[in-house]
């Protein structure tokens, strides 16, 4: 917590083409619903598939920045492995980081000039890292694409607003015939942080 201990930072982070803003906006929607006052930051590099994109969503009792600096957001949630490890260092002391256990190579490594770095899981997992199987959670839910709503359903374990809001938020972003597998996406992915926290 942050800004008085009433205001809490979300740092979402993936690549370009991941859902990432739409994760974003959920959040705030949800945020929103829920009574908080919200922040979202503007998107840091490319929006293009493939690009870095780091979005921040700031809620609480009353939000005055939209700055998240190093050592600051409550929750890192990254879309892939090399996107959590990057941002590692803007998670707080006590924060938590809730990462997709897929890795999405950078140009640079699939054109064999750079290599990736060595023990990645193992640095997120010492970190504290949840890893989360998105991808297999929003195949199985109905849509590869899904696997954004299955991360946020990991980060609505942590934050205690209601599924309602959660639900709203889905059926009045997403197109109609998506809603049914995102809630199964969003529900997949609170049940693993349950599993994990023995809840």
């Amino acid at each position: 917590m942050n800004e008085n201990g009433n205001v809490t930072t979300v740092l979402l982070c993936g690549v370009g083409g991941q859902g990432t803003i739409l994760a974003a906006d959920l959040l705030a929607q949800v945020a929103l619903a829920s009574g908080c006052d919200v922040k979202v930051s503007e998107i840091h590099g490319m929006a293009q598939r493939g690009g870095a994109v780091t979005t921040v969503v700031r809620f609480g009792d009353a939000v005055r920045s939209m700055v998240c600096d190093e050592g600051c957001a409550d929750y890192v949630v990254a879309f892939e492995l090399i996107e959590a490890l990057r941002n590692l260092p803007f998670k707080a002391a006590g924060g938590t980081l809730i990462a997709s256990d897929e890795v999405i190579e950078p140009m640079a490594v699939a054109a064999g000039k750079a290599a990736l770095p060595p023990g990645l899981r193992q640095t997120l997992e010492a970190a504290g890292a949840f890893l989360v199987p998105a991808d297999a959670l929003a195949r199985e839910a109905g849509n590869a694409k899904a696997s954004n709503v299955a991360l946020l359903g990991a980060l609505s374990a942590f934050l205690g607003f209601p599924m309602e809001a959660w639900q709203q938020a889905i059926e009045g972003r997403v197109p109609p015939r998506t809603v049914e597998v995102n809630l199964k996406a969003l529900e997949a992915g609170r049940s693993v942080i349950a599993a994990a926290e023995g809840r």
